[in-house]
């Protein structure tokens, strides 16, 4: 039995809706289930140029064993807000960014300032969806040197460990809410508490203790 079925078994109350007194368990309070083939964002939107495939990215990335290498993405808020995620896909290393717009020439000035507070070694690629705040993805890559790569349409699972943190960010940045009143300093601090939180995949080190010892690593 897949995983898929026992979700469609526990979401199947009520048309897919699942029941009150079982939400309450849920980490991240989701009444319904959508299949992981579907997606919200529509046909045809993001339409990008010359981009680079997630296909082509080289072998040695696929595996996480060289450090470096990003997922990204923007959780919406009320009232155009937005906050820009990236999670390091070796270290699971979050960064949150404040951003002020979703056109892409806010998000890529955000994206530059965020790049040029790392290590070359430690900034290699990005990997992002097909949206639209990344059609200028080129000054982006002329700027820091790093390659952007493009999911496949309607794909959010090949940026896996980017859309799980943005469902832990959820419980901080609630939808529905305005995220333009949180501070960059807040945003801080929420990355701060998913970086010094063990986990599993680490052997039980964080976030913060593999991606310091990344930083060591360069010299």
């Amino acid at each position: 039995m897949s995983h898929e079925t026992i979700y469609r078994s526990l979401f199947i109350q009520a048309r897919g809706a699942l029941k009150k007194e079982l939400l309450q368990h849920l980490r991240r309070k989701r009444t319904i289930r959508r299949a992981r083939q579907k997606s919200l964002k529509g046909e045809g939107l993001g339409q990008i140029t010359d981009t680079v495939s997630i296909r082509e990215r080289p072998a040695s990335l696929e595996d996480r064993a060289v450090p470096g290498h990003w997922e990204s993405d923007l959780i919406f808020g009320t009232h155009n807000s937005q906050i820009a995620t990236l999670v390091e896909r070796h270290t699971r290393y979050v960064l949150l960014a404040k951003i002020k717009g979703k056109d892409t020439e806010t998000v890529i000035n955000a994206l530059v300032r965020q790049a040029h507070k790392l290590p070359q070694e430690l900034y290699k690629s990005l990997t992002w969806d097909r949206s639209g705040e990344m059609a200028d993805h080129r000054r982006f890559t002329l700027a820091t040197g790093i390659q952007v790569y493009f999911c496949d349409p309607q794909s959010p699972w090949q940026r896996g460990s980017n859309e799980n943190t943005n469902a832990l960010l959820r419980q901080y940045f609630p939808k529905g809410t305005d995220l333009s009143v949180h501070s960059q300093a807040k945003l801080n601090a929420v990355a701060r508490q998913l970086n010094e939180r063990p986990r599993k995949t680490l052997d039980y080190e964080t976030p913060a203790e593999r991606f310091a010892a990344c930083v060591a690593s360069t010299g």
